[in-house]
Order: structure tokens, then sequence, then C-alpha cells
């Protein structure tokens, strides 16, 4: 797998060089990049690495960072915490020990769970990208969020797919754990909410034959099956053993980006056939997919991570903005000049400052977001959903 084999490449380097020009001398600002970067949730781990890479170039070829009236370049240092608590709270204790106060990152409600109170202790901004239901707490202010749960969005995505996909049932596939289950019953009333019966299923985090589940979803006859927040390469062999076990109802997806991995490991769009999900920003945009371009002409090379690259990139660029602001890396500095920004971004457009209502705090992102549909194994494309302010 291409993406395994980058992260094996990745994980052996500790630093990653990005786009130069004239800094100070011995002035290095160094962030962090932390996620999954091995196993079935790869992706998302290495494109919070991808959209930390990106900033860096960016801010780097503006001339760096502001810090101490010197101008520094901007290096990431990536941390495989391989979407377990443990891992995330290592990953904040490994970079505290570089003198490492920002990192974009982690992903998942394991990850955000052991990471907030280790990074509190290290003074340290992190950005999860979890849908857990305490993603944010008031009691950790340096966290922050990249963008809202399916709290926000389940209900709109839900009445779109019933436009195309008539359905009475849905069977909820998700890992057994609270990266699973928070998202998985959050999305289950969202169904209920509109009329359709539901049943869940969870596994072990780790498996790679579903044909248990399998089985007792077939046995159940569901009009529709959602692999939730399954990470990408889990979902597209569900989907796999799904259809080559008869399955013909449509498969959705109200758990995360990753459409393109599903695709390929699932065996291509004859196979996956009808299908629904949500995208965390409108990927239909030239100007959100431009900054494919973007990274390439900067680094040289393809981001790694697919549509969750562009979803991250915000926060990564956002935080250097506020260490320019701050003009120090100092976490609790650079948390006050974060929550000073409009949030806005050059390719995405602009949003708002979330999360009081659900958390207790306004820390997290709230930009447009898509919901993509794939219709008899034609990709009908991501439509634009503009966001409401709290």
């Amino acid at each position: 797998m291409k993406c395994r084999l980058f992260a094996a490449a990745l994980c052996a380097l500790p630093v990653l060089p990005v786009a130069t020009t004239a800094f100070a001398q011995n002035c290095e600002l160094k962030i962090g990049a932390m996620g999954p970067m091995s196993g079935g949730a790869a992706q998302w781990g290495l494109a919070m690495n991808s959209a930390a890479e990106l900033a860096a170039a960016e801010a780097n070829q503006e001339g760096g960072v502001k810090m101490g009236g010197k101008t520094c370049k901007v290096t990431v240092v990536p941390y495989d915490s391989k979407y377990t608590a443990d891992g995330a709270a290592a990953g904040s204790n490994a970079l505290a020990a570089q003198d490492i106060h920002l990192i974009i990152g982690p992903v998942g409600s394991p990850e955000a769970t052991g990471i907030k109170p280790v990074a509190a202790r290290n003074e340290q901004v992190a950005w999860n990208a979890a849908y857990a239901k305490n993603a944010l707490e008031p009691k950790f202010p340096l966290m922050f969020h990249i963008a809202p749960g399916p709290a926000a969005w389940a209900d709109a995505v839900i009445k779109r797919a019933k436009q195309v996909f008539p359905m009475k049932s849905v069977a909820l596939i998700a890992p057994n754990d609270q990266g699973g289950t928070d998202i998985a019953s959050v999305d289950a009333e969202a169904y209920k909410a509109n009329g359709i019966t539901t049943t869940e299923e969870y596994y072990q985090r780790g498996t790679t034959n579903f044909a248990p589940i399998v089985t007792r979803i077939l046995a159940a006859r569901p009009d529709v099956v959602d692999t939730a927040s399954s990470p990408p390469g889990d979902a597209g062999v569900i989907v796999k053993q799904l259809r080559l076990a008869g399955f013909t109802g449509a498969i959705g997806r109200l758990g995360g980006p990753g459409t393109d991995e599903i695709i390929r490991v699932s065996g291509g769009l004859d196979v996956l056939k009808d299908f629904y999900w949500f995208e965390t920003i409108p990927t239909g945009d030239p100007k959100v997919q431009a900054i494919d371009d973007e990274y390439k002409k900067l680094l040289g090379k393809d981001p790694v991570g697919g549509t969750a690259v562009w979803a991250d990139l915000p926060a990564a660029r956002m935080t250097l903005k506020a260490v320019s602001i701050a003009g120090t890396d100092d976490a609790k500095a650079v948390a006050a000049a974060l929550r000073t920004l409009p949030v806005e971004d050059p390719n995405i457009g602009k949003g708002y400052w979330g999360g009081k209502k659900q958390f207790g705090i306004a820390q997290e992102l709230q930009f447009p977001f898509g919901i993509g549909i794939i219709k008899d194994g034609k990709n009908l494309g991501v439509e634009r959903q503009e966001p409401k302010p709290e």
C-alpha cells in the first residue's frame, strides 16, 4: 500500500524539509504533525502531516514566521500516534522533549482523549479532528477543533441521501471504542429523527475479516449500511465484503473523509455502486482542489491523505498566522491570538468559530462542508453546504 510505504519512510525522518528562503541564523520554529500514519486510518494521519507541510512551505516562501524580532524557518516534525490514546499521549511528550509547543493533530477520538491532559501539562496547542462528544472541554483551553462532528451535519446528509436512495432501515458499523461509539450513536439518533430504523454493529479495531458482521447484516436486511467512523481502509474492506456477499443496497458514510481510499480498497466505483458521504469541506470547488497544485509546486511531490489534507490545512495556516501575531510560539499566547482571528481560508472561504453550544468553548472551525453522491457507479460530485453560525 503506497500510503503505508510512505508512512514507513516518514517515521524514519525526524524533520521534513520545506521550501527555503533567507532566514535568521539559528531561528527555527518546529511544529508537530500527529495522527495515525500506519494502519487502516493512515490516510488521516498522513493528511495531517501533508497539511502541516504545506502551511510551513507557504510561510517559508513568504519569508518565514516572525518571532522575537527574528525571521524563523518553519519545519514539521511528524509523529505516528497510531489512533490510540497512549500513542497520542506519548506523542505529546515526545514533541515536548523537542521544545515543540504547537501540534496539528491528532485525528481520532481515542487520540483526543489521550492528548488533552498531557498537552495541557506540556503547554501545547493541539488541533484534534475527533468527532468525540468531548472533543473540546473548557478545562483544556489549549485544545482546538478542526471541524464539527455529526451533530452539526448528519441531519443534512441524511435528508439529501433519502432523496436519492429511499430508505426505511439502516445498519451502522463502527469500531467498538470511543472513535466509533461516539459517532455511530449520534448518527443513529439522526437517522431515527428522519424516521429510519437503526441497528448498530461494532468491531474490534484492527479487524480485517468482517464476515460475521456481514452475515448478521444480510440476515437483518437493512435498506442501507453506513460505515460511520470506520477508518477508510476498514470501510473499503467492509464494502468489498458486503458486495461479495450479495448486499445491493446503498452504502453511506457519516463519519469523515476518505472516499478515494474506500473506492480503491473496495475495488472501484462499479463495486461501490451506490454511496453517499459527508465531506469536511466542499471538495468539488476548483479553489479547494487547487491546494494539491500548490503543494506540488512548493514541495515537489503530491500530498498524501486525499481530501482530508484540504480539510486540515486551515488549522495549520491559522496556527502559523497566530504565531506571527503573538511573536512567539508560547502556547498560551498563540491560543489567545488564534481566538482573535476570523475563520477564513483563501481556498475554502469563510466560516465561523463554533463549539460553544456543544462543548462550552468556542474553539471549533466551522467551514462550508460537502455532501457526496455516487449513483449507479457514477460519481455525481460533492454538493456545497453552508454552515450556520451558532
